[in-house]
């Protein structure tokens, strides 16, 4: 695996979740996009403000930015809304099935991916965000279709697009989960921005909920093991003793 199964310290506060209020995709120059609220033109620098306040800001040239996208709001609820529900969360064994193939696949830690989908959509494969995002993994339209994803609705489609995403991230900050995750969440733009995780509250809080969530899952695993090693041993000492037994 790329990441190793060890936990992941941060110096990150760990902020009660808020919700995304993003309301617009910004087409950058570099070929990246990243989500926010609103934009104002001020002076010679455009601010990308990331919350319906003016508190939370980047400030970018405008040669820096190629075009806007004003994000959608989510689709109403169908009328067969209660039979969508049903169908709608995975069951846990399907999901970790689904999890580890994408891990395998893409060499990442599985129980990283399912620290990302219980941030980002609590398991629900028909999850919308205010902003867009849509699925498992909360994939933006923009973002599902640069990678492949022809419906963020469906499970397998939307862990695959989002594994591969991470993975790339990833490999963007050589293994440096905090970053990959910040830039999951705000945008790489924003990273490389502010070299490091961006000063935005959604954003810090975001990365803390995952790494802690990732944190759990790895001290979980390696209790786990060591039961199993113990009851591995205590079998072994018992077939022994009884080969002995029988020998004599």
């Amino acid at each position: 695996m790329k990441l190793a199964p060890q936990l992941v310290i941060t110096a990150i506060a760990v902020a009660a979740p808020i919700a995304a209020t993003a309301a617009e995709r910004v087409h950058l120059a570099n070929g990246f996009d990243m989500r926010c609220d609103h934009h104002a033109e001020v002076g010679s620098v455009v601010r990308l403000y990331m919350s319906h306040g003016e508190s939370s800001f980047i400030e970018m040239k405008p040669a820096e930015i190629t075009s806007y996208e004003t994000v959608p709001d989510p689709p109403a609820p169908a009328a067969s809304a209660p039979e969508a529900r049903t169908e709608a969360r995975l069951t846990p064994a399907d999901l970790h099935l689904m999890l580890a193939d994408a891990g395998e696949q893409h060499n990442v830690d599985a129980d990283l991916l399912a620290s990302i989908v219980k941030a980002e959509s609590n398991g629900n494969a028909r999850a919308v965000s205010h902003a867009g995002a849509r699925g498992l993994m909360q994939l933006m339209p923009g973002t599902a279709a640069d990678l492949g994803v022809d419906d963020s609705f469906a499970p397998d489609q939307n862990v695959r697009g989002g594994s591969a995403y991470l993975d790339e991230l990833l490999n963007r900050y050589h293994d440096n989960i905090a970053l990959a995750l910040a830039a999951y969440n705000a945008g790489p733009a924003a990273v490389d921005k502010y070299h490091g995780i961006p000063p935005y509250h959604e954003t810090r809080a975001y990365v803390a909920r995952v790494i802690h969530e990732f944190n759990r899952r790895v001290i979980a695993r390696q209790r786990e093991a060591a039961r199993e090693l113990q009851r591995a041993r205590t079998s072994a000492a018992i077939s022994a003793a009884l080969q002995a037994s029988s020998s004599r």
